[in-house]
């Protein structure tokens, strides 16, 4: 992964304690995976970050080396690479991201 890309999705990461790195937007998601993912958020009214992957090839490429995962979407809270879709999905329904919102002091609906 070019340095360069590196930089700008650290610094992404970094200004936003919820980013999701995803194909669309949080308005227009582009897959249902990215969706799913926006939707959660979007129930928990939590505050989140959305890249769109599919305006940057580099950032789309450069994001699966960044966290050694090899599929979009991505979520990351507070610096920390929590998962995809699937991971995401469980989570919620276990209440562990809501968990995970509270020990992060991030603003959530119940």
């Amino acid at each position: 992964m070019e340095e360069n890309t590196k930089k700008i999705i650290n610094e992404l990461i970094e200004k936003n304690d919820v980013c999701l790195f995803m194909k669309g937007t949080p308005e227009v998601p582009q897959c249902g995976f990215s969706l799913a993912i926006s939707n959660i958020l979007k129930h928990l009214e939590v505050n989140f970050k959305g890249i769109n992957v599919l305006e940057n090839n580099e950032i789309r490429e450069g994001i699966k080396s960044f966290s050694d995962w090899p599929t979009i979407p991505q979520l990351y809270i507070k610096k920390e690479f929590i998962g995809g879709c699937d991971i995401v999905k469980e989570m919620f329904e276990k209440k562990e991201l809501q968990e995970k919102f509270t020990k992060e002091k991030i603003a959530y609906k119940n």
